[in-house]
């Protein structure tokens, strides 16, 4: 186990935007002291693992947060919930490392995610790849960055460039390559994500079962880079719910979300 990190005296002051962003580059340094290392595992709901790098992270944040901003709800995929968020005005969403199966197997994409959400939607995010050193952060109405570089989605190719789950992807396959160009699987949903607002590719889908953690900080980021992420009726995302799952999602830019939507449903890649 990794021993607490002290919180600087000096992050006391600063505004919600960079607090998250320090506190995400500190997670990261945490999470790269096990990445291809050794690293405890174990399973829940049967198959999905949870590893010493995710307790720690989530311990950490946890801590770090519950003294420097101790109004603020809390949700984490590494936490048990309480539903006391419900009645915050602002609620951190985490989840400690998205992509963990990806972690394991010692592949760079996977990400630490923070937002912070208030009225059912995210107005602080930070999403940041520590093996890659891809930093994207978000503030509600002021833009998407990487590295400091202005985040902007593209036009769209034809066909569309696209990617998904490892289900999604074979289905997308099976319809035929003259509806998607098909983008290689990445383990982690929310760096999927990214990419659709960094216009490194046009498309990303998700089936039903993702939380609110894998999606709050990249909704943000997409948003604010002049995408949209909905449900697979085209419908906003909102967050701190009772319920914390998703259904089936599209992120796309938000000029061809429509036309990508519609492809999709036609040809039933998303139901």
């Amino acid at each position: 186990m990794v021993e607490s990190k002290p919180v600087p005296k000096e992050w006391s002051d600063l505004d919600d935007a960079e607090l998250i962003e320090r506190a995400a580059r500190a997670a990261g340094e945490i999470s790269l002291t096990f990445f291809k290392s050794d690293n405890k595992i174990w399973y829940k709901n049967g198959s999905s693992p949870v590893s010493e790098a995710d307790h720690c992270v989530d311990n950490y944040l946890h801590e770090l947060f519950n003294e420097l901003r101790p109004s603020y709800g809390w949700l984490s995929e590494e936490t048990e919930d309480n539903h006391e968020r419900l009645d915050k005005q602002k609620v951190l969403v985490v989840d400690p490392i998205d992509g963990t199966r990806g972690f394991l197997d010692g592949r760079p994409e996977w990400c630490i995610s923070i937002a912070i959400v208030e009225a059912e939607r995210p107005v602080n995010a930070v999403l940041y790849c520590p093996a890659m050193d891809r930093l994207f952060q978000a503030s509600a109405g002021n833009g998407a960055m990487e590295n400091g570089n202005l985040l902007e989605t593209r036009c769209m190719n034809n066909p569309p460039k696209a990617t998904g789950s490892k289900k999604l992807i074979s289905r997308m396959r099976e319809k035929g390559h003259d509806l998607f160009e098909i983008s290689e699987f990445v383990p982690s949903l929310a760096y999927r994500i990214a990419l659709v607002a960094t216009g490194e590719i046009d498309a990303a889908f998700a089936h039903g079962g993702a939380s609110e953690w894998d999606l709050a900080a990249v909704d943000l980021i997409l948003a604010e880079a002049g995408g949209k992420l909905s449900d697979n009726k085209g419908i906003q995302l909102r967050y701190n719910q009772p319920s914390v799952g998703m259904p089936s999602l599209l992120a796309a830019s938000q000029d061809h979300h429509e036309a990508i939507l519609s492809l999709a449903k036609k040809h039933r890649i998303l139901h």
